[in-house]
């Protein structure tokens, strides 16, 4: 929604991006009279977009603190099997059990799924099987005519004799719901046909028999519903089923666990969540990712709701009312997405929001009668999160917001450096000026202005390099790059904004840095040969698209000019292609323009003299009229926040020896 229309805050931040491709992927349909209805009335009250932003991410804080708690559940339920066998062991053993069992599935994060994904199928496929061939097992030997249990009449005859209680019961039966949905929380690491093929074929028969078969066995051993899964086992069978179901749920916990880091770092990226630090574990597989801080956070929460609760029905009240929350908010955001996004017509959208949305509001409404008894626990911690992420976001947004309106003007900085008035000293070497709002595109950062002020030199060649993360979630390598010039030749200025996807992880720094140079150069190449490419509007002048992989022109007059070594990434796989250059004969380099051959070999000597980083060390204040409460969000939460999270040289990996802060107090 943020992408197609102005509904969302997130695309304020970033915008005049709409020739990507990724943003025209889709064939454009003709917008229904209901969509423009709603997305002007979403458009025109800032308001509705406020609540609709909180509303997302209280939807995300769900998912967060599903994190916390199905890894907790599935390891105590499937632990409490030993007390079936040792009744006479304490529940402080079970609970000790389940511990080192979470310490040792938290340890083994940092390593990556990669290393034992491998034996995650054959895990889940032996759990399938084995309990949907003890349910076969079950409904032979105790109560074969418990499949009459598939008609949709039991339904009705279940609540017409149950009544409230039948109602009250659906808190419970939404576990059945949420133990299929863990299994399927990292959707975005498998395509639709496979997870058609993979709970129609496989997961729904072998749950429906598992659960037939305690039905039949319940049917006839009614004094055994606290702990029927384990007691309808035959004794032969008891260990090898424990074994694997404490294998299956370590599984199941592991795709909550890599969903939890993936979808943090998708906040993290769009500016919903403090700057952490986010490892790629996989060079092979994209989106495999460890996150220190929240795994060690996950781990102590899901240790204190282990003590703290014991009993797994309590624990189960916080899990459906945590799951059930998260779905319904889908529907109701799906509705939006079938108006607004895919233009269809507001009937079918409401009959999809009323067919799901109904069922989804009757089991809330039983779980949240449980809210006493356990219920309360989500709540808390999606309202803990929900506090830091949005009071991240609103802090963020209003310094890149001050940010835009104190940039400087172009055109000012060009006429200090022309008339020579301040005494400018132009210094050996390449300086590169970080900046993440935008203010690149169009102005200084206001940073630079007041380093500049202060200390009137800087160096030679000057990069301003804005990097934007959009609202897609991927951005072409051929597209991610924007480079263009500022002022005159001999200035020696220039411009990169580099744009990302949110689900896009960024390179490490050096061959980031020689990328930044090598399109420079490619820049430089397509203004001699007068090959513009896609143009985008600026306040001086205009910025060109530069190609993914650098052309054979470039490369041949680097070759002629440098004795470095220079890195450059052909494409965004990790691929890096290390080409030493030496003399070569100076008719290896196509050049039009024997200035511009000049111009790159003084980048290049440029760059042997030193290379320099810029960025901003802000301080953001709540202006003194300022509410309360805007004082307490930006004073208190995130300055805390900002004080706490990692700092932005950090994050983008520059070399402490190299780095230049400039200190800024900012009152929004």
């Amino acid at each position: 929604m943020c992408r197609r229309s102005r509904m969302g805050l997130l695309n304020s931040l970033h915008a005049g991006h709409g020739s990507l491709s990724t943003y025209n992927q889709d064939e454009p349909c003709k917008e229904s009279r209901s969509s423009l209805i709603i997305r002007g009335f979403f458009e025109r009250h800032y308001s509705l977009r406020v609540v609709l932003l909180l509303f997302v991410l209280m939807g995300t804080s769900m998912v967060i603190g599903d994190g916390v708690l199905t890894p907790t559940m599935s390891v105590l339920s499937a632990v409490s099997g030993l007390r079936i066998k040792f009744p006479e062991l304490h529940e402080n053993y079970t609970v000790l059990v389940a511990c080192i069992v979470l310490v040792g599935l938290f340890g083994l994060q940092h390593y990556g799924t990669h290393r034992v994904g491998f034996l995650f199928a054959p895990i889940l496929i032996s759990w399938l099987a084995c309990i949907g061939g003890i349910g076969i097992y079950n409904i032979l030997k105790w109560n074969p005519s418990v499949v009459r249990a598939l008609s949709p009449y039991y339904i009705y005859n279940f609540f017409r004799k149950a009544g409230k209680d039948g109602w009250s019961s659906l808190g419970g039966i939404v576990l059945c719901i949420t133990g299929a949905e863990a299994m399927f929380a990292d959707l975005g690491h498998f395509s639709k046909l496979s997870l058609r093929l993979g709970f129609t074929i496989v997961v729904y028969p072998c749950l429906v028999l598992a659960y037939m078969g305690e039905a039949a066995y319940l049917s006839k051993h009614r004094e055994d519903l606290q702990s029927s899964f384990y007691k309808a086992l035959p004794d032969s069978v008891f260990w090898p089923v424990l074994i694997i179901a404490t294998l299956a749920t370590a599984v199941g916990s592991q795709a909550i666990i890599s969903a939890t880091f993936s979808i943090i770092s998708q906040c993290r990226a769009l500016g919903c969540f403090p700057r952490i630090k986010v490892v790629h574990t996989s060079s092979h597989v994209h989106g495999q990712i460890y996150i220190p801080e929240v795994n060690w956070t996950l781990m102590f929460l899901c240790l204190a709701v282990s003590i703290g609760f014991r009993d797994t029905e309590m624990i189960g009240n916080a899990y459906g009312l945590a799951v059930i929350l998260v779905m319904f908010a889908t529907t109701c955001l799906m509705f939006l997405v079938i108006t607004t996004v895919w233009n269809r017509s507001v009937v079918w959208a409401a009959l999809f929001a009323a067919g799901f949305g109904s069922l989804e509001l009757l089991y809330l409404s039983a779980c949240l009668a449980k809210v006493p008894h356990g219920g309360w626990l989500p709540l808390l911690l999606s309202l803990a999160t929900l506090l830091v992420m949005s009071a991240w976001h609103y802090g963020t947004a209003k310094k890149q917001e001050y940010e835009l309106q104190n940039k400087v003007c172009l055109d000012h900085l060009l006429g200090l450096i022309g008339s020579g008035s301040m005494g400018l000293v132009r210094v050996p070497g390449v300086g590169f000026v970080y900046s993440d709002a935008g203010a690149g595109t169009t102005g200084v950062p206001p940073m630079f202005a007041h380093f500049v002020t202060n200390f009137p030199a800087f160096h030679r060649v000057l990069v301003f390099v804005s990097l934007q993360t959009l609202t897609v979630p991927k951005v072409l390598p051929e597209e991610r790059f924007l480079v263009g010039r500022i002022g005159r030749p001999e200035y020696r200025l220039f411009r990169c904004v580099v744009r990302y996807g949110y689900k896009e992880g960024r390179w490490d720094h050096f061959n980031f840095e020689n990328q930044l140079l090598v399109k420079v150069v490619e820049f430089l190449r397509l203004q001699a040969d007068g090959a513009d490419g896609e143009r985008s509007s600026s306040a001086s002048g205009e910025m060109s698209v530069i190609p993914a992989a650098p052309s054979q022109a470039v490369v041949d007059a680097l070759a002629s000019m440098s004795s470095c070594e220079i890195d450059y990434a052909g494409n965004d796989k990790g691929y890096s292609k290390k080409v030493r250059f030496e003399e070569m004969p100076a008719a290896a380099a196509a050049w039009r323009r024997e200035e511009t051959r000049s111009e790159v070999r003084e980048l290049l000597e440029e760059r042997e003299a030193g290379v320099s980083y810029m960025v901003g060390h802000t301080c953001v204040f709540a202006h003194e009229s300022s509410s309360a409460v805007k004082k307490f969000a930006v004073n208190v939460v995130y300055g805390f926040l900002r004080r706490n999270s990692r700092r932005p040289a950090v994050v983008l990996g520059i070399p402490h020896t190299s780095l230049i802060e400039v200190g800024m107090a900012y009152r929004v």
